[in-house]
């Protein structure tokens, strides 16, 4: 392990003055970024923690919502009961997210931040495009585990569960920097390779999230559905998550009037299914056809020579998804 300082934050403006400093990085639980230290895919010379400021570690009411500071541990996440009872896909993706011990040490920031998993990226020996080379390697090699949609010269997938949660409950991060704070929506926080190779977020050099913010308003129902080759401490190969919310036909019928479904494992983002959302508002939820809707997922995906079954993989989670909301599995 290359030698690196660890500085507690005293507080936020403490800490956004030391990630000011050149070489410096912001780390939660470390889950993800001290492994990338070691193998000399991240040079940082000083570590900041954000554990010792106060109320970022907290989950808090606030507006009729939820406050999640960032640095709120997954499994606090997981177990939180205001999670649990009305953001039901994010208690889900957090509480299947890797293991007890990742979950216990890992943050709700640091999920939203981590790299991706790419072998080739991973890997200290290869140096591939996202690290500054010249060339994906993973096209003339295994392309198992890459997107189907959205690449753009870097064929990642976004490795994070409760980002893809936090996107169909239509969540906001509030983040601060040396040019003050901004609140962005969870969709806009994330940019694929099209926009920043060596990026996956639109945070400039020392800004951070500081909170996540759950709306008063987000669907009434979801649901968080992963698919993994393991049943424990694995990626998804592809996930979903879906949010209904429902409207009085005035007949006795439930309409639907908010639909959100949000696909993982399948893009270099969050990719939001809006064929599927579109086709879904306004229809009677007793009427609805959750094999007809799932049909619609992923119509422009160019998949990769051996990662072509996440297309049916990721129609039938969505199937699963939507009976399980409508009830009619």
């Amino acid at each position: 392990m290359p030698p690196f300082q660890y500085i507690e934050a005293e507080s936020l403006d403490d800490a956004v003055g030391l990630l000011a400093e050149s070489g410096a990085a912001v780390v939660g639980g470390g889950t993800d970024l001290l492994p990338q230290v070691r193998d000399g895919i991240v040079a940082a010379e000083r570590l900041v923690g954000l554990g010792a400021v106060p109320g970022l570690a907290e989950i808090s009411e606030s507006g009729g919502g939820l406050v999640i500071g960032a640095a709120a541990t997954i499994a606090d996440v997981a177990g939180h009961s205001g999670v649990r009872r009305r953001y039901a896909a994010l208690g889900e993706a957090a509480g299947g997210l890797a293991t007890p011990q990742i979950r216990n040490a890992g943050t709700i920031g640091g999920n939203l931040n981590q790299r991706p998993r790419c072998w080739y990226y991973r890997s200290p020996l290869i140096p591939c495009l996202k690290k500054g080379g010249d060339r994906c390697y993973a096209l003339a090699g295994n392309t198992r585990l890459l997107c189907v949609t959205g690449g753009d010269r870097c064929y990642i997938v976004h490795p994070s569960d409760t980002a893809v949660a936090l996107s169909a409950l239509d969540a906001r991060l509030e983040t601060a920097g040396r040019g003050g704070g901004r609140e962005l929506a969870v969709g806009d926080f994330f940019a694929g390779p099209g926009r920043d190779l060596q990026r996956e977020n639109v945070l400039e050099p020392g800004e951070l999230v500081v909170r996540v913010i759950l709306p008063a308003d987000a669907p009434e129902r979801s649901v968080y559905l992963k698919v993994r080759e393991r049943e424990s401490g694995d990626f998804a190969l592809v996930s979903v998550a879906a949010a209904l919310s429902f409207d009085d036909s005035g007949d006795g019928g439930a309409v639907i009037g908010q639909a959100r479904v949000v696909l993982g494992g399948v893009a270099p983002v969050p990719y939001r299914a809006v064929e599927v959302e579109e086709w879904l508002v306004g229809r009677l939820a007793s009427g609805v056809d959750p094999a007809e809707a799932a049909a619609l997922v992923l119509p422009n995906a160019t998949p990769l020579p051996q990662n072509g079954y996440k297309i049916p993989m990721a129609r039938n989670i969505v199937k699963r998804a939507l009976a399980s909301l409508l009830g009619n599995e």
